[in-house]
């Protein structure tokens, strides 16, 4: 699509037709990005963790502050429990080797 670049104030735009504004979900505002010599205009990406806040202070106000327990319960299950452990440390280090001091040779 061809459009003209119009003189506004001191500056120049483009104007977008109406049907291009709706497919693109473009109300009130729009991200531009520039790459090379093209111009990319897109809705505006909803930002991270947007509207969390209001949420926590919505839920804290509710049901007052934290109590410390896990909102979700307990995950644990028989392999945490009974047949994990942690891998020996000296394993790796084997029979012909000194254990690491920490320290460059």
């Amino acid at each position: 699509m061809k459009i003209d670049i119009i003189k506004i104030g001191n500056s120049k735009g483009i104007r977008l037709p109406k049907a291009v504004l709706e497919q693109l979900g473009l109300t009130e505002e729009a991200e531009l990005e520039i790459r090379g010599s093209e111009a990319i205009i897109r809705a505006p990406r909803p930002q991270p963790r947007a509207g969390w806040e209001e949420a926590f202070k919505s839920a804290f106000e509710k049901q007052g502050p934290p109590d410390g327990e896990m909102l979700l319960g307990d995950f644990s299950n028989e392999f945490d429990e009974v047949e994990w452990t942690w891998p020996d440390e000296k394993r790796d280090e084997g029979p012909d080797k000194e254990p690491d001091k920490g320290q460059l040779p």
